[in-house]
């Protein structure tokens, strides 16, 4: 069934063309011999006035008792409209009833719902005029991201989502089994022979594989979902979640900072120029000042310290943390946001962090207990980026697994990256959800993804 944008006809379409709509009917109301009937079909935030006249054929068996929810194919002209804060409105030569929505049982009724609840019926929840909004706005980021890369020459490459490593080595993943090696275990007939012939997990980061692409084809990226398996309930954290991961052969940590800070600011630009109608519901409903914020980080350059330069500022600060401060230990999201939105009101490039908090394949810089990482925080959020410059010295990185126990038998096809041709290379990798969220100015990330998966919630 062909129909026609409702976002086209609202900006581009001349008056007196004929027109063909399919959408979901928002509101009925009737007038003395017409009804108005607001329609959306997702393709934008605004709605389009439909006229219904009495003289319809199914006007009183069938437009009279339409309710939200209903879905309708609708053929009419395209007029000027009297009406204040619309251009034009279609005047109905037929509209067919598609599917009904029993308004006794339809939860989403005209008026606000809270996200709370929205989650509890994630399959309707896309139809709300937020919810639809991150939709569409997550959709642009994600074709931004593909034009960026695709501009500066990255080749992108599918990651496996089945893995036999642990990229950070801190034992959060998910394992697959088969029902049979699940009924084995449950018998206790012995170990069972194990599908993949080792055991494997679902991916916590596709940067390893990555790592293979770029000493080969120079400059790569992956995209695709992670999984964690963090019995964590805050609002940043997901159980599921979309990584964006660079990574560039012949690339140090300056190069991959400069790469890093030019695609967010690329990929803030292109939401605001694109999704404006939708950027300002949620600057105006959601976050105030939303649009100013994303101007302020577009506008300026990231301010660039290190990590211990960092524990100085919040030392200094006089501010009785939840989490003490200390030099050694990892930065929380309060101290994160403190720098971002107080010290330095800036989004903020925190390099030289302990190699003690940081995983193996992190390089190790010269003092030798720090290693050249970087992560990037922005207000509101805290660590949306975290990246690194790689160890590419096969004596060092070999050490680093010996000294915290990475079994370097399973790892032979890592380290021979460092045997065979090694070079200097980085990457880094971003939490899609968590640039949504802050780009959208949604409280918590579980709005920022189709379908939330946390502990103990998995809908859909």
């Amino acid at each position: 069934m062909k129909s026609d944008h409702i976002r086209t006809l609202l900006k581009d379409t001349a008056v007196g063309t004929s027109v063909t709509i399919a959408g979901w009917l928002r509101t009925r109301r009737d007038s003395s011999g017409f009804s108005f009937l607001e329609v959306n079909d997702g393709s934008c935030l605004a709605n389009i006035q439909v006229i219904a006249d009495k003289q319809l054929a199914n006007y009183e068996t069938e437009i009279k008792k339409l309710t939200t929810g209903c879905s309708l194919v609708i053929k009419g002209e395209l007029q000027e409209s009297p009406a204040k804060g619309q251009r034009v409105e279609i005047v109905a030569d037929s509209i067919e009833v598609v599917g009904w929505a029993d308004p006794e049982h339809y939860p989403l009724q005209k008026k606000r719902h809270s996200f709370e609840f929205l989650r509890e019926i994630s399959h309707l929840r896309p139809r709300t005029n937020a919810l639809g909004g991150v939709a569409r706005v997550r959709s642009r980021i994600s074709f931004a991201i593909h034009e960026f890369f695709h501009q500066k020459g990255f080749h992108q490459i599918h990651t496996p989502v089945i893995t036999t490593s642990d990229c950070e080595g801190a034992g959060e993943m998910f394992q697959v089994v088969t029902e049979q090696e699940l009924k084995d275990t449950a018998r206790r007939t012995g170990e069972s022979e194990s599908f993949f012939g080792s055991k494997a997990g679902l991916t916590v980061s596709g940067q390893l594989q990555a790592e293979v692409f770029a000493q080969a084809l120079g400059s790569v990226y992956t995209f695709g979902p992670t999984f964690r398996a963090e019995n964590s309930h805050t609002s940043r954290h997901l159980a599921e979640f979309w990584m964006l991961e660079p990574e560039m052969a012949f690339c140090d940590l300056s190069c991959n900072m400069d790469l890093a800070e030019e695609m967010l600011k690329y990929l803030l630009s292109d939401v605001v120029a694109h999704c404006g109608e939708d950027m300002a519901l949620f600057d105006k409903f959601i976050e105030k000042g939303l649009l100013a914020k994303l101007h302020h980080v577009v506008d300026n350059d990231f301010v660039r310290i290190t990590y211990t330069e960092a524990v100085d500022e919040l030392l200094k600060s006089g501010r009785d943390f939840e989490f003490p401060v200390s030099w050694g230990v990892d930065l929380q999201s309060e101290h994160e946001r403190y720098l971002t939105e107080e010290a330095y009101r800036l989004p903020l490039i925190v390099t030289d962090y302990p190699a003690s908090i940081k995983p193996f394949y992190m390089r190790v810089n010269d003092d030798p207990t720090t290693v050249a990482a970087m992560d990037i925080l922005v207000p509101g959020i805290g660590e949306i980026v975290g990246g690194s410059q790689r160890e590419e010295r096969y004596d060092v990185l070999l050490g680093r697994m010996q000294e915290i126990g990475i079994d370097e038998y399973e790892y032979q096809w890592y380290l021979d990256l460092r045997r065979y041709g090694t070079t200097p290379h980085s990457g880094f990798g971003l939490g899609f959800e968590r640039l949504i969220q802050f780009i959208t100015g949604m409280h918590n990330i579980r709005e920022t993804i189709p379908f939330p998966r946390t502990p103990g919630f998995a809908p859909c």
